[in-house]
């Protein structure tokens, strides 16, 4: 699938104000730091993005030059203000350690 065609996809799955409450619900419960709420947020954001990295068929990239950013841009896309959660962070952080693990095995 296409970028836009997953974009569309998960609009219409989850309406525009469910999308916006379940980011304001995630940064609440971080403010919180609800450990038993934000587990349930994180399981729920997880399973989308595992759809998101399913629908665009991603995979490790063998090369750091050619790392595919395009599901994390989705989920930003589709959710507003998901890049400013902490769900958004550690997904941000893997990322980042799995291109310098790359990056090492390639020197």
């Amino acid at each position: 699938m296409k970028k836009n065609e997953i974009i569309d996809e998960l609009k219409v799955q989850y309406s525009k104000d469910l999308r916006k409450q379940l980011v304001k619900t995630i940064l609440s419960n971080e403010k919180d730091q609800d450990k038993t709420a934000i587990e349930q947020r994180y399981k729920l954001m997880n399973q989308i993005f595992s759809y998101v990295l399913k629908e665009c068929n991603w995979s490790m990239s063998e090369n750091s030059q050619n790392w595919d950013n395009t599901p994390l841009e989705i989920m930003i896309e589709t959710f507003p203000k998901l890049d400013t959660t902490q769900w958004y962070a550690e997904q941000d952080i893997s990322v980042k350690k799995n291109i310098d693990v790359q990056m090492g095995q390639n020197s």
